[in-house]
């Protein structure tokens, strides 16, 4: 007993001195001239993975180890270091790199970009671009707004509650991107609320993968749907739909054409930018076969080939080329684009799966670099039969908008990797649905019955809404499915009957006839689903559709991936304080999900609940 008893005091001991090992440093960080907060500032431990940014008013907060070092990043700045020691408060004046910018404006700063640890000042000056400072947040330019730091995101006008007397049909295109989650969960991480346009929450809810058969060998897509109680709103209901597509064991894929566009600029210096491309492409390279190929284009000041179109048996070539890229110059995105679809082209495989895998922060400015001229750039290459896949990387100038807007345009899907954990679901958990497309032009409607549907609104797909008539037009755009792929979408129904103030009311026509369900409509059937799609290769789309009956359950009766989507989908409204989350909770949902998390081997649902109990603490602070 004795003994036992000297164990857990010498237990205990070691365990307070591990732990007085770590401290929590705070501090703020100012511009030295302006004596002014910066916001978005890269705070780092030195030659460690722990880092955080800065709020709107210049303030962090970070753990580590008494003696380490942390390191200040902000690009137009000189880089920082300072020595902590036992200091539990350490602030920072940072420098402007190019003082004779400083007259420009005082609310902008000149952008310079690292250069192998160190500030060329002649490239800065080349390729200097004028930014919002940070206290230009909320303002918003051309439907974009500037987060405080820097990144782009663009504008969300939620969808409203719709009569199905005036808009009976909804349709939109399918989306499985799943970027805005791993961007939303990296800024909690960093204790940070997100900007309310990072949260797109038909991202947040497909970043997930939900328990659906999938459809036979006739079929690419088979889709389900369920009907249930509104978790925030227990008079109205939510309609669940979801698509799945097939399953192809990966030594049946097809053979694969792939070129890597690695952006190598100045921009993409931190190491959670280019050498974290580094790695999670070579995570790519070691699932290829050796039927398999690989080009890769670089771009900074310019376009140029890196590596010609190698077998996927050369494994160590193709790595080591990977491995001597460097960061350095201004980013020329558009030639980037350009001599990649040209070698795409040169190597094309007609029976195969010919992919751009783009690796960027987005942040171009030579030659084509508006939203504008890089749609019309995709516009034109997608025609050669190559699929676009969109990797986003890095955090403080991150150009959201236009990756998101290359994937759209580009027949592709978007991620984006914080971390290398992350790397390992893009490349390696789902590589098939990332790199594989099985259905392209993926599109839905719904169309109402208003015998029983007041009102209807769809929660989210705000950038991937389509007119009615697009619906039935092989030439628009729809979204793109890969291997196993799954999309969900949830729409909030007011149903017949229900006095709801969120939707409002008019008062009867008195010029015209006041419509109202005829008794035919009265059949049971709540809305009829139909979704159009084309084979990768193909140009003509297949029709498929589903009914979906009035018949709604209650939440306990749902499925677990009702439960969990909803729990999604609630957490998104918070985050971005939508003008429709009526009773919506953080309590609540969280329940919801730990009661839905189900079989969840890769952690990422158990991910999620620690996720919205971080946002749930950060909102009340």
């Amino acid at each position: 007993m004795k003994n036992i008893l000297t164990i857990w005091i010498l237990l205990f001991s070691f365990l307070a001195v591990v732990q007085a090992k770590e401290i929590v440093v705070t501090g703020q960080v100012t511009d030295r001239q302006k004596k002014m907060g910066l916001a978005g500032v890269e705070v780092s431990v030195y030659q460690k993975t722990a880092a955080t940014l800065t709020d709107a008013q210049g303030k962090y907060k970070i753990t580590l180890e008494p003696g380490d070092q942390l390191l200040f990043r902000f690009e137009g700045y000189q880089e920082q270091r300072a020595k902590v020691g036992n200091k539990t408060v350490v602030n920072m004046e940072m420098q402007l790199l190019e003082q004779e910018h400083d007259q420009l404006l005082e609310e902008v700063v000149v952008t310079g970009v690292h250069v192998r640890g160190r500030m060329d000042k002649r490239m800065a000056t080349a390729r200097a671009e004028t930014r919002l400072a940070g206290n230009m947040q909320g303002i918003r330019i051309g439907g974009i707004r500037p987060a405080a730091n820097s990144e782009t995101y663009q504008n969300i006008d939620e969808n409203d509650f719709k009569s199905p007397f005036k808009d009976p049909l909804s349709t939109f295109a399918a989306d499985v991107d799943g970027a805005s989650y791993s961007n939303v969960r990296r800024m909690l991480n960093a204790g940070q609320l997100p900007d309310r346009d990072a949260v797109r929450i038909e991202e947040m809810i497909n970043y997930f993968q939900y328990d659906l058969k999938a459809p036979n060998k006739a079929e690419p897509v088979k889709i389900y749907t369920e009907l249930g109680v509104a978790p925030w709103n227990k008079e109205h209901q939510i309609i669940r739909i979801a698509l799945k597509a097939k399953d192809i064991p990966s030594e049946n894929l097809p053979a694969s054409n792939f070129v890597f566009l690695i952006d190598v600029s100045g921009s993409m210096f931190s190491d959670n930018k280019l050498p974290l491309v580094k790695s999670s492409l070579k995570l790519l390279v070691d699932q290829l076969r050796d039927q398999d190929r690989v080009a890769i284009v670089t771009y900074a000041g310019n376009a140029g080939v890196k590596l010609e179109s190698t077998s996927g048996s050369q494994k160590m070539k193709i790595k080591g080329a990977i491995d001597e890229l460097e960061a350095g110059g201004s980013t020329a995105g558009g030639a980037g684009i350009k001599k990649a679809y040209e070698i795409a082209r040169q190597n094309l495989m007609k029976d195969g799966n010919n992919r751009i895998v783009l690796a960027s922060d987005g942040d171009f400015n030579v030659g084509a670099s508006s939203d504008e001229a890089m749609e019309d750039l995709i516009s034109k290459e997608r025609e050669s039969g190559v699929h676009l896949t969109v990797l986003g990387f890095g955090m403080g100038n991150l150009k959201d908008s236009k990756m998101e807007l290359l994937a759209n345009k580009g027949h592709g899907n978007y991620a984006y990797i914080d971390n290398i954990s992350e790397a390992r679901k893009a490349m390696v958990t789902e590589f098939g649905g990332t790199m594989f497309t099985v259905a392209k032009d993926v599109k839905i409607q719904v169309e109402f019955n208003p015998a029983y549907v007041q009102a209807y609104r769809l929660v989210g797909y705000e950038n991937r809404l389509l007119a009615a008539e697009d619906f039935n037009n092989d030439a628009k755009l729809g979204g793109d499915m890969g291997v196993g792929h799954s999309v969900t979408a949830l729409y909030e129904i007011v149903p017949v009957g229900v006095k709801s103030s969120i939707i409002g009311s008019v008062d009867a026509l008195k010029y015209q006839e006041n419509k109202s369900a005829a008794k035919g409509e009265l059949n049971g059937e709540l809305a009829t689903v139909k979704f159009r799609y084309k084979d990768p290769k193909g140009d003509k789309s297949q029709l498929q559709q589903e009914l979906v009956l009035n018949k709604v359950a209650s939440l306990d009766q749902m499925s677990e991936d009702f439960r969990f989507a909803t729990a999604v989908a609630e957490l998104g409204m918070l985050l971005r304080n939508s003008d429709y989350k009526q009773e919506a909770s953080y309590k609540s949902l969280i329940a919801r999900a730990k009661s839905a998390k189900g079989k969840d081997d890769e952690g990422y649902r158990a991910e999620f609940i620690r996720l919205a109990e971080n946002a749930a603490a950060l909102d009340k602070r």
